[in-house]
């Protein structure tokens, strides 16, 4: 048997790159607007804050698992 692991292909990286970003954008907005509502001229700097708190504790959460969710469903290795 064989153990070497082989590369993971670029696309895929890429992909479960893009799929993260498009996650961040959506949940962060979905969290700024529920959590603190709009503004009255956009979203509010304390939405903005809680959205980006909110991120950071979702990449510390992947880090400590080894991998985000989208790396995982795509089976990219790091």
């Amino acid at each position: 048997m064989n153990d070497v692991q082989q590369p993971t292909a670029h696309w895929r990286i890429v992909l479960a790159f893009v799929l993260d970003l498009i996650t961040f954008i959506v949940f962060g907005f979905l969290f700024a607007k529920l959590l603190a509502g709009l503004a009255e001229n956009g979203i509010s700097l304390g939405s903005v804050l809680v959205a980006v708190l909110l991120i950071f504790a979702y990449l510390v959460v992947s880090k400590r698992f080894g991998l985000t969710p989208w790396r995982r469903i795509l089976g990219v290795r790091s």
